[in-house]
């Protein structure tokens, strides 16, 4: 048998693993069809509403950041992020997106970076959503070195420590995923969540408690409603072409899952 042949099977068996590595890389997720459906911009349609908080909730406690004297000394009180209410009970922090928008649409690709910035010892903003790709910019603006751990179930974890004046951390995500925690091993009390989509149509309420859901072609769709400490709520709105449609969301006090 000639060298020739020898180094044969070995070449069959890289073809084979090197077509292995080029199917599905994450077996966890499905591969989609590549989408071919146009949106048509002159009959978009738009969902948009309230969230609100009712019922009276504990009053929150102020973190302890003793640990760390540069946040101890560069904060008054600083309470959890965990809820966040605005005036008339409008509630902050909630995530609201298309839970089942259809994957042979042909979206646009995000243009802009998405930021996450350690400023007080605390996560800002506290909810970062974003598209699939999308480069997420992760500063630290403290006098204070940080350690940002991000723990997805369905994208890598990444583990990534940051110094004062460092330039900004660049991550990006490549597979859909809904609330990622984030957290730094330095400071116990520092959490983010980091949302996933690979739709344009989600958003991330303010202390006004409003969200709008724009562009969107018409049709059915299911709207999922996330909050880290009362769960998640569903509705199902149908839109026409040009249609603008309310949507609210009430979460009560009582529904807290004690996280």
């Amino acid at each position: 048998m000639t060298k020739r042949h020898r180094r044969f099977p070995l070449e069959v068996l890289a073809l084979i693993i090197i077509s292995g590595c080029g199917g599905n890389p994450n077996p966890k997720v499905a591969p989609l069809p590549a989408p071919t459906r146009k949106i048509d911009a002159a009959t978009t349609a738009s969902i948009s509403g309230r969230v609100m908080l009712e019922g009276t909730r504990p009053e929150p406690k102020p973190i302890d950041m003793s640990a760390e004297p540069f946040c101890q000394k560069l904060n008054g009180a600083v309470f959890p992020q965990q809820v966040v209410a605005g005036e008339g009970g409008s509630l902050a922090n909630v995530v609201v997106y298309v839970k089942d928008f259809p994957a042979d649409y042909i979206v646009d690709a995000p243009a802009a970076t998405a930021t996450l910035s350690q400023r007080g010892c605390m996560y800002d903003p506290h909810i970062v959503a974003l598209r699939t790709g999308q480069t997420l910019d992760i500063r630290n603006e403290d006098q204070a070195n940080h350690n940002i751990l991000a723990m997805p179930e369905m994208n890598p974890k990444w583990n990534r420590s940051e110094t004062p004046g460092a330039p900004p951390i660049e991550e990006a995500f490549a597979i859909p995923e809904l609330a990622i925690p984030v957290r730094c091993n330095v400071h116990p009390w520092m959490k983010s969540y980091v949302f996933v989509f690979r739709h344009p149509y989600y958003a991330v309420t303010g202390k006004d408690g409003q969200f709008e859901l724009k562009n969107l072609p018409p049709g059915a769709y299911t709207i999922e409603a996330w909050q880290e400490k009362y769960g998640k709520q569903d509705a199902t709105v149908t839109v026409g072409p040009k249609e603008s449609k309310p949507l609210n969301f009430k979460f009560n006090v009582d529904a807290a899952q004690g996280n």
